[in-house]
């Protein structure tokens, strides 16, 4: 059976474990106290395993908290970044303690990140891309932008569908001299490129085309 044959202290205060004098891995002192680890100890390769086990899901599970720390992650997001460095089965378990924790809440991420997204005028397919590319499930994602896509009120006291405004802000922003200059299906095609479906771009085009004629200045 291997040996337990040094324990050092690192800079980060961890034990490093020595097997039969060479370097195997350092786990938290907690974990060498808990596990009542002493130089000369001969361990089984299944106690072996073991501490590295509990090493990795601690140190896991401290990445993710630390990840979670700088902004607000989707579990399928925290999970990928988590097997970069992690085997697949440790990431999922530093994700399930994360959300156990409750650190973690897709349904939360979906609908603040969707709603950074309509205020930068994005469609709703769009944001449904996005959204899944964050490791966020279809109908998750699916409820915080047919939420946030409910009818809003508009200035005049009124009701208008928030993906109609996204259009129209992007038509007055960008698009306003090429329909000027007659270019009306190069700006429908553009907008389709965003992800806006036909009628919304239809009804975007030619509301703004009234708003001109009304007020040309």
């Amino acid at each position: 059976m291997p040996c337990l044959t040094e324990v050092k202290t690192t800079k980060k205060g961890r034990r490093a474990l020595f097997l039969d004098g060479e370097f195997a891995f350092s786990v938290a002192p907690e974990l060498f106290a808990d596990e009542g680890l002493h130089a000369g100890d001969e361990l089984s390769e299944m106690q072996v395993e073991h501490l590295r086990a509990r090493s990795d899901a601690a140190r896991a599970l401290d990445k993710a908290l630390d990840l979670l720390g700088v902004r607000d992650h989707a579990a399928g997001e925290l999970y990928r970044k988590l097997c970069r460095k992690f085997d697949p089965d440790t990431a999922a378990g530093a994700v399930r303690r994360a959300a156990e924790l409750g650190y973690l809440n897709d349904g939360s991420v979906a609908r603040r990140r969707a709603a950074e997204l309509y205020a930068k005028h994005r469609s709703r397919r769009e944001i449904l891309r996005d959204l899944a590319a964050k490791g966020i499930d279809r109908d998750t994602a699916a409820a915080a932008v047919e939420a946030l896509c409910a009818a809003a009120p508009d200035a005049g006291g009124g009701e208008t569908d928030p993906e109609l405004a996204s259009a129209l802000a992007l038509v007055q922003k960008h698009y306003a001299a090429r329909l000027a200059a007659g270019q009306r299906e190069r700006v429908a095609a553009a907008l389709a490129r965003r992800g806006f479906g036909h009628a919304v771009i239809k009804a975007a085009l030619d509301t703004f085309t009234e708003e001109q004629e009304t007020d040309p200045a």
